[in-house]
């Protein structure tokens, strides 16, 4: 590919009490979400660059979003390594700021980002060889395109108001069924998991949008996208940067991942393939020998909000990765 691809990856050290202590000031009510599972660090950062370098050694850059503070292992003298501060590229006005959705709107501001880059949490690990066609082919992104209706769901009840939101912005500017056979491809592409297909048969039957069916995982991105985006939801996109901690009138990256999907822009292909997502558990055996095996390439593991036995599944992760990556990466000290 000609094509540079960067990756972005945000973090936080919510160990840090510099950081806990100036969140404190503007945590005013029990009302917004601020879980601590949010700011959980598992340790498994230096995994994340250990895989990027050993498994996709062709990314050109590497922006890592920080609030300020950094690993003490970090070797921020490397040449692909990016340290990018919230004050470098979010308006002052709204810092400090403790909602990842707002970090993660104003990507497209970041100095020297390339118009080809693919957002990771840092809960998202390559454990095996990628090539950048994973991502991308002929300048547009690698997804599939499907509906699921938004769920009500009590146990967490602000995701769904943002996926909502979310869709509520897209319907403005896309009609579902006109949609559908503008590019009945990208709904019905031969290789898409089974249920994709019956997602979006069962959808048909409904003239309006009710969700998105969306891959949690590295999620491919062209500048461009925020950039229109930006230019035609400004005042919505201005109005939620108020928000310092994720609220339910927030949007979220999805918006502009979908937004790529239902203009076209971007190549049907089942990413299944090569990613498989995880829940922290009491029992992660299925987690530790996935991370062993090696069989896919990407693996999302997601802080389940563990109440008990989190040393131990650390520990135990810790293991697992120094197993398939034990040596340092030049981004370590």
């Amino acid at each position: 590919m000609n094509q540079q691809i960067d990756f972005v990856i945000t973090w936080v050290d919510g160990q840090d009490e510099a950081w806990r202590k100036e969140k404190k000031r503007y945590l005013h009510n029990n009302k917004i979400d601020d879980s601590e599972v949010r700011y959980r660090d598992w340790g498994l950062l230096k995994y994340w660059f250990r895989g990027v370098e050993k498994f996709a050694p062709w990314v050109r850059k590497i922006h890592f979003i920080t609030w300020g503070h950094l690993p003490d292992w970090f070797d921020t003298e490397n040449s692909k390594l990016h340290i990018v501060r919230h004050e470098d590229y979010i308006p002052k006005k709204y810092l400090p700021v403790f909602n990842s959705n707002i970090l993660e709107i104003y990507m497209n501001r970041i100095e020297g980002l390339s118009e080809h880059f693919v957002y990771f949490n840092d809960d998202m690990i390559l454990i095996n060889s990628l090539k950048p066609s994973y991502f991308f082919e002929d300048g547009r992104p690698c997804d599939m395109l499907a509906f699921q209706p938004v769920v009500a769901n009590p146990s967490n009840p602000v995701m769904s108001h943002l996926l909502l939101n979310n869709t509520l912005v897209l319907s403005k500017y896309f009609t579902k069924r006109e949609n559908v056979r503008r590019q009945p491809g990208s709904y019905f592409k031969i290789g898409y998991p089974p249920l994709y297909f019956f997602y979006n048969l069962l959808e048909l039957a409904f003239p309006l949008y009710s969700g998105f069916y969306t891959v949690h995982g590295p999620m491919p991105f062209c500048k461009s996208t925020f950039d229109k985006i930006w230019e035609k939801e400004n005042e919505r996109l201005e109005r939620m940067s108020s928000n310092r901690f994720r609220s339910e009138d927030d949007l979220t990256p999805y918006l502009f991942r979908e937004w790529q999907k239902l203009s076209g822009n971007f190549q049907p292909k089942n990413i299944l393939r090569d990613f498989q997502y995880f829940n922290i558990s009491n029992d992660n055996s299925r987690l530790l020998q996935a991370i062993k095996r090696q069989k896919k390439s990407i693996l999302c593991i997601n802080d389940a909000d563990l109440e008990n036995g989190f040393e131990d599944a650390r520990r135990q992760l810790w293991e697992a990765f120094e197993q398939i990556l034990p040596e340092k990466s030049a981004y370590e000290l």
